[in-house]
């Protein structure tokens, strides 16, 4: 990307720590780089193996070919799920075929599915706290036969609900919501059905928690948030609305060309973050830009560590 200019000087650029990349995103990537050093280009993804354009482009490049549909896959491919989680009825399809599926389901979704699962194992009714439409909303309802799983996404679908028994009913989460948000969900659950099963351990995942709290931090110093991530990145809408919350404005941008320099007039302080599926490399154009006047504006603001890993396949390892 050609280096553009911006007339904007910025007093602070304060960047949220953690931010970017989280463990299940450098997973999924490193299942399939390895994929194609193993078995040769191409391999299939079924949808994008994470949501950031910059991360699939550059997979696309490496030998990764990006699909809609298990059918779109040709006899004897290699087929990637991405880290959504797929349903059991796209597992099937795959099953089904000649292919060499390759799971790259975040172990965080995976455990939201073994928890969906047993409770639907012993005739509880699941209610998903989730967006519709989303890939992995899509893939954990789809843990349980049609109808099985009911979805809320706000307070005010909670009384709108319908459910057989209300003494066995268990609730689960998309793993990339708002923590604030979902917690009014789940206070609006229990209200109304005393008896409701939560999880014995938050379903949101701890980076999409983490990268929240960072993002809270950086709010009390700074006048404006930049929040690198795709448009169709749950985790990073929602770091920009934790920053709106806060009241901080803020704006999610693709890249360092989508800054203009309207966001930053008369913002002395910028605090700069990443969605879980978004690159360094983009994390650093953007700082690039926004400090080529004084380098010596840049600091980081660190919340929590991480040290979290998981490992990928055992056909996959060197």
């Amino acid at each position: 990307m050609q280096q553009q200019t911006i007339n904007i000087q910025p007093k602070s650029l304060f960047l949220a720590q953690p931010r970017g990349f989280c463990a299940g995103v450098e997973r999924a990537i490193e299942i399939v780089e390895r994929a194609i050093e193993v078995y040769g280009a191409p391999v299939y993804v079924r949808h994008e193996i994470v949501h950031n354009k910059h991360v699939v482009e550059d997979l696309k490049t490496k030998g990764a070919v990006f699909i809609k549909s298990v059918s779109d896959a040709p006899d004897g491919a290699v087929l990637i799920f991405s880290a959504h989680g797929v349903s059991k009825k796209v597992q099937e399809a795959g099953k089904k075929r000649d292919l060499r599926v390759i799971d790259a389901t975040c172990p965080l979704v995976t455990k939201v599915h073994l928890e969906l699962l047993r409770h639907y194992a012993n005739g509880d009714q699941i209610i998903l706290i989730g967006h519709a439409g989303h890939p992995e909303v899509e893939g954990t309802m789809g843990q349980a036969p049609e109808g099985a799983v009911l979805l809320v996404s706000e307070p005010e679908d909670v009384l709108k609900l319908q459910v057989k028994d209300e003494k066995k009913l268990a609730f689960v989460t998309q793993t990339t919501l708002s923590v604030d948000d979902t917690k009014d969900v789940i206070t609006a659950l229990q209200a109304r059905f005393p008896h409701i099963q939560s999880p014995k351990k938050e379903d949101i995942c701890y980076a999409t928690s983490n990268r929240q709290m960072a993002v809270k931090d950086l709010a009390k110093v700074s006048d404006v948030i930049l929040v690198v991530g795709s448009p169709n990145s749950s985790n990073s809408n929602r770091l920009r609305e934790v920053a709106e919350k806060e009241g901080c404005t803020a704006y999610l941008i693709e890249n360092a060309d989508a800054i203009t320099p309207d966001m930053l007039e008369g913002k002395a302080n910028i605090g700069v973050t990443a969605g879980a599926s978004a690159p360094e490399i983009l994390i650093d154009e953007v700082v690039n830009l926004l400090s080529q006047h004084d380098k010596n504006i840049v600091s980081t603001r660190e919340t929590v560590e991480e040290n979290v890993h998981f490992s990928i396949p055992k056909e996959l390892k060197a």
